[in-house]
């Protein structure tokens, strides 16, 4: 799925929900009942790093998408469907790159971290010089034979000018990931977020003002500028977090007294120690602690880093056939470019927009079973899968209402493309089935499961592959739309059932799926007799007409969960 939207990148880290609910009653009541209310306070956002983490990552993903739906309108306008189409071709490459050196590194520094924090930094300079060095490789072959790759790879020649901007970005990216695998494991997701909001703001301010530069000067505005644009990005994240690692990390979350890491201590100490002492060549404590640290590290990383290859190259075949598939169909190349460049450009990102969510919860999901595994604690992981089952499903339902019933108005007011809204329409029915296999996907690899998620996820794939070799020639892009809800629908029961046989955990069908459908049935019931008796957002623009119609839609399905949340703990 992250091959077809190149700013969702599926999180190698995840997160849970837990079922601490935050109502404006509830909190004055609990700062009433104590005098202290800023220890308090303290204390109990320290308790559950879960909840505050959730929440900022969250709201940072929201900020992000929000801007990125301004930055994608612009795009469209400029650069067209074709376009956008073509620079979502040369991703394939980029999220090859990605999972060989950045994206698998990161989930093992997260989870290394996570069982022995007092290593933390160990860890991450030993991933880090591992990723850098994978990174820089990678950049230099893409670079070398973009021009090949471009012709007998992506088949589109006119790629061959944009995969060396890609290429540049991947050292960056690998940097980027690093420090947040770190972030990660120690739960402390504020620099992680935050780099998001930095990363997609000078993007856009990049992209802008080169834009107005181009316009002023009568040049052609052309697909390189989204992908310079990319890169400006990615150095903008990376920087930023370097920044944050060097200033604000503590050098006592080492914590040397502690008696497994004695011997690889004075390196962690003092990162400007040198490779090799000044004793007739002996190796210097730095360069012993890679060595300690690098093979699990790399142990953990490598199955991982080899499923997430073959992942992308199956994604990637996937990315570079849909076009091929449509020209069978009937379709011109300038029209199957088009309309891929409406599906990956336009529908899914409103599709994907919810799973800021669910995406937030899963960076944490990892290291949190993880230490609940090491720690022997079964209850709280069956807690931690419940807890997820029961809110991806509620926020999946209110999704197929939102897209079902506003598509049309969203795809025409944003995009001024009513083939997005289509789109949006019967890839509503997705959102369930993703939000669900991203959270439950985390939980197993957090449980150590990772070549049962890697077979599910091939097994999901070949199905999609599939619908783009067989349906698409025949019945044309809405053959891969519902080969999507398929390959999901899988790709959830697998994840689901092989939970279910490692971990005892509730499953209430009422509470989880029949609760929140009839609750959305009620609150399209609400929302039609609310707005055919009175509808004062019709003068408005479409979008922000939309915008407010979806808003109370919403309001009245929370409400309602909320309500029946109060009176069960009632």
């Amino acid at each position: 799925m992250a091959i077809l939207n190149h700013d969702w990148r599926e999180p190698a880290l995840e997160s849970s929900r837990t079922d601490t609910m935050f109502y404006s009653p509830f909190i004055p009541h609990m700062l009433y009942q104590y005098p202290f209310s800023g220890a308090f306070m303290t204390d109990f956002f320290k308790k559950h790093t879960l909840i505050t983490g959730t929440l900022l990552l969250t709201a940072t993903g929201f900020a992000t998408r929000v801007l990125g739906f301004f930055y994608r309108i612009f795009l469209s306008r400029t650069i067209g469907g074709e376009g956008l189409g073509i620079y979502n071709m040369v991703h394939p490459i980029y999220g090859i790159c990605f999972a060989l050196c950045a994206g698998s590194i990161q989930t093992a520094i997260s989870r290394f971290v996570a069982a022995g924090v007092h290593k933390g930094k160990q860890i991450f300079r030993a991933g880090l010089v591992i990723s850098l060095s994978l990174a820089f490789g990678l950049t230099g072959l893409i670079i070398r034979f973009s021009a090949p790759l471009s012709h007998y790879i992506l088949m589109e020649d006119r790629c061959a000018s944009l995969l060396p901007f890609m290429a540049a970005s991947v050292p960056f990216s690998a940097v980027h990931a690093c420090v947040n695998g770190y972030y990660y494991g120690t739960k402390k997701t504020n620099v992680p977020a935050i780099s998001q909001i930095v990363e997609q703001t000078i993007r856009m301010a990049a992209v802008f003002l080169i834009a107005d530069i181009l316009t002023e000067s009568g040049r052609a505005i052309t697909v390189e500028l989204a992908v310079v644009g990319h890169l400006i990005g990615e150095v903008a994240a990376c920087l930023f977090s370097v920044l944050c690692f060097c200033l604000f990390t503590s050098r006592g979350s080492e914590r040397p007294s502690d008696p497994d890491v004695s011997a690889v201590t004075p390196a962690a100490a003092n990162p400007h120690t040198p490779f090799f002492s000044k004793q007739s060549g002996a190796q210097s404590p730095l360069l012993s602690s890679f060595f300690e640290t690098a093979p699990p590290l790399m142990a953990l990383a490598l199955p991982l880093m080899g499923n997430r290859l073959v992942l992308n190259l199956l994604s990637s075949a996937e990315a570079i056939w849909i076009p091929g598939s449509l020209s069978a169909y009937g379709l011109s190349s300038r029209e199957a470019l088009s309309i891929y460049g409406v599906l990956t450009g336009m529908a899914m990102p409103f599709i994907l927009f919810p799973s800021a969510i669910t995406n937030s919860m899963a960076v944490l999901l990892l290291p949190t079973v993880a230490e609940a595994q090491a720690e022997g604690d079964q209850s709280r992981i069956s807690r931690t899968i419940s807890m997820s089952l029961r809110y991806s499903l509620y926020m999946g339902i209110l999704c197929v209402g939102v897209f079902t019933m506003f598509g049309p108005e969203l795809g025409t007011g944003v995009f001024k493309d009513s083939s997005a809204g289509v789109f949006m329409q019967i890839l509503a029915w997705l959102c369930p089935f993703l939000y669900l296999a991203t959270t439950m996907g985390s939980i197993l690899n957090g449980l150590g499961k990772t070549a049962t998620t890697f077979f599910q996820n091939v097994a999901a794939l070949i199905l999609r592959l599939g619908f783009v070799l067989v349906g698409i020639p025949s019945l044309g892009i809405m053959a891969y739309l519902w080969g999507m809800l398929a390959s999901e629908l899988l790709l959830a029961l697998l994840h689901l059932l092989s939970l279910k046989r490692i971990v005892t955990f509730t499953w209430n069908t009422w509470d989880i799926i029949l609760k929140p459908s009839f609750f959305l049935i009620i609150s399209i019931g609400i929302y039609y007799a609310l707005f055919s008796i009175w509808d004062g957002f019709d003068t408005l623009p479409l979008f922000l007409s939309t915008s407010l119609h979806i808003g109370v839609l919403s309001l009245c399905y929370g409400g309602l969960l909320l309500v029946s949340h109060l009176a069960k703990k009632g």
